[in-house]
């Protein structure tokens, strides 16, 4: 008998819990496609296979050894909507663990041009490579392609990079790995204070981030932003509803003195509909030398990147600014996420360098 395939607007307006079970095979998660995925202990999983291959690239021989981990795979990088610090991130992972890779990045230059689908696209990817990475501007079109994969000849996993303005769950694992390293000698990420800054409703980053704090108790979260660019109803439902105790102000000078993790955004005017974003005076959350002086001296600076003039480039050298360090991060936990899906991870004990 047929399987009846369900459109994208069908399979969407299920619940997430719905969906959720299609994202596994065998127990484990398979495809990534949302922060709510992860649990507290797949996450500190997932931190110390990370911390395993850091180390590892570290010592000599360590690069080679990763490097033959998935030399037998291929990863295809399938990226429509503009992307620098991901892709490359990504890219790198594989690089990492010894992945051979493709890339589309301008449909143009694909059969696109000629009327190909781009459900028929990814059919096409499955049949050459073992893992899609894809980055794609509309909403859920992620999750639909992994929904549909199960009825493709050849069932790949497919890594979410960053779908419209709802996700973006591999930042939020970085992001949230950054926070793990830096508040490893200070009890943790339980029990602690975080701010997000700037263009809230619109910012995929921070709402991937605050879905997956959710994970650890005691959080507080403070949203700082104008009033037109404040988290939506839903999110802030959603918190209140795991325990997180959330404060809404437009004001960051209120927010600077509370924070032990800042997290700073641009403004997303790529999503703007008639030039809304140049109706909002941003220079009210922009972090300076003069009030970074509010901060506690202990406290994270973080940001997705890239930045504009949110935060002044002379804060870089502040101990406190974090933001290039979540690139590197951001390299690690993509490499661990990868090995974790193929199975790979407890291969890492064979290192003899450590």
């Amino acid at each position: 008998m047929t399987a009846t395939i369900m459109s994208r607007e069908e399979y969407l307006r299920q619940d997430l819990d719905a969906r959720l079970p299609n994202y596994e095979k065998d127990g484990r998660l398979y495809d990534i496609m949302v922060s709510q995925q992860f649990s507290r202990e797949f996450l500190e999983t997932l931190f110390d296979i990370a911390d395993r291959i850091n180390a590892i690239s570290h010592q000599p021989g360590g690069d080679d050894f990763l490097a033959s981990l998935l030399r037998h795979k291929r990863a295809m990088l399938y990226f429509t909507q503009p992307s620098t610090r991901t892709f490359l991130s990504f890219l790198s992972a594989c690089q990492i663990v010894g992945m051979r890779t493709g890339e589309v990045r301008d449909p143009s230059l694909s059969s696109e041009v000629k009327g190909e689908s781009q459900e028929d696209a990814l059919r096409t990817f499955s049949s050459y490579f073992d893992l899609i990475i894809m980055r794609d501007a509309k909403p859920g079109f992620c999750e639909y392609m992994a929904y549909l994969q199960q009825f493709a000849g050849r069932n790949v996993p497919i890594f979410n990079g960053g779908s419209g303005k709802d996700q973006h769950p591999t930042q939020a694992l970085l992001d949230v790995y950054t926070m793990h390293r830096s508040f490893q000698d200070r009890g943790g990420i339980s029990g602690k204070t975080y701010g997000f800054v700037g263009d809230l409703l619109r910012g995929r980053a921070v709402r991937s981030a605050a879905y997956l704090l959710t994970r650890y108790s005691g959080i507080k979260m403070i949203f700082a932003a104008p009033v037109e660019f404040q988290i939506s109803p839903e999110l802030e439902s959603y918190l209140v509803e795991k325990g997180i105790a959330v404060q809404k102000t437009d004001s960051l000078e209120e927010a600077l003195p509370q924070v032990d993790s800042l997290y700073m955004t641009r403004v997303q005017d790529e999503y703007d509909v008639s030039g809304e974003s140049s109706r909002v005076d941003y220079t009210r959350y922009h972090l300076t030398c003069e009030n970074i002086r509010r901060m506690k001296s202990d406290a994270i600076i973080l940001h997705p990147l890239p930045r504009r003039f949110e935060i002044d480039p002379a804060i870089d050298s502040d101990p406190r600014a974090m933001y290039w360090r979540q690139l590197r991060n951001g390299m690690y936990i993509r490499a661990a996420l990868i090995l974790y899906v193929f199975g790979m991870e407890d291969r890492l004990a064979e290192f003899g360098g450590m």
